[in-house]
């Protein structure tokens, strides 16, 4: 009696476990499709899509219906810092989706699975399509300025950023050389008639910029 109780709970277990995973390709396959980003970028958040599904149904299955099991769970993620900055406020949404779709399955939840995911990734690639043919084929610039200390920043690439940008963000700041120098990271995007190395050479012309670097973000 007991065998046949563990080969259910296992064949339960593997069901699960293998819908997750397919919703999880599903999620990934809907943000790669309705996202603008460089491969290598969609690449990365779309494994993280897959594994963070099967992983919070994983999380459901170990809860279960004991309390208990739940708040252990939660002092030993409390241990975990997350430090990595999502872009996009889309990529945030994808995570949310990703977890309520492996809690759903996580728990049983067939209903909800099969309702909710397919709408749920179809309204993001009905949106996706809708900002494409607005805004076009947008690839986002990672620029690497390296400026002279005590310089302002704003004031001396400002300018530069607003005639060739449509957007731009600082992503991080360092000090180089000792703290002689500040090197500023941003992910910008271009305007249609932007010309990326005429900015490169005007911001290597402005007085205090000691080295510029453009690339793919």
């Amino acid at each position: 009696m007991a065998d046949g109780a563990t080969w259910d709970s296992l064949g339960r277990y593997a069901l699960r476990l293998a819908a997750a995973a397919a919703v999880g390709f599903l999620i990934a396959r809907a943000y790669r499709a309705s996202t603008r980003r460089p491969p290598a970028s969609l690449d990365r958040h779309a494994t993280t899509l897959v594994l963070l599904t099967v992983l919070v149904a994983m999380t459901a299955l170990v809860v279960d219906d004991s309390i208990a099991r739940a708040f252990s769970l939660v002092g030993a993620l409390a241990i975990v810092r997350f430090r990595t900055i999502l872009e996009d406020t889309r990529d945030t949404a994808f995570v949310v989706f990703a977890v309520v779709s492996g809690m759903a399955i996580g728990v049983g939840n067939w209903m909800l699975t099969v309702v909710g995911v397919p709408l749920v990734a179809l309204v993001a690639l009905g949106l996706g399509f809708l900002s494409a043919g607005r805004a076009g084929t947008v690839v986002a610039q990672q620029l690497v300025v390296r400026l002279g200390g005590g310089r302002d920043p704003e004031g001396v690439v400002g300018a530069t950023l607003r005639k060739h940008a449509t957007s731009w963000q600082l992503k991080r700041t360092t000090t180089v050389r000792q703290g002689a120098a500040l090197e500023l990271t941003y992910r910008l995007e271009m305007r249609d008639d932007g010309k990326p190395i005429e900015m490169v050479s005007e911001l290597n012309g402005l007085e205090g910029v000691q080295h510029v670097e453009l690339g793919e973000a």
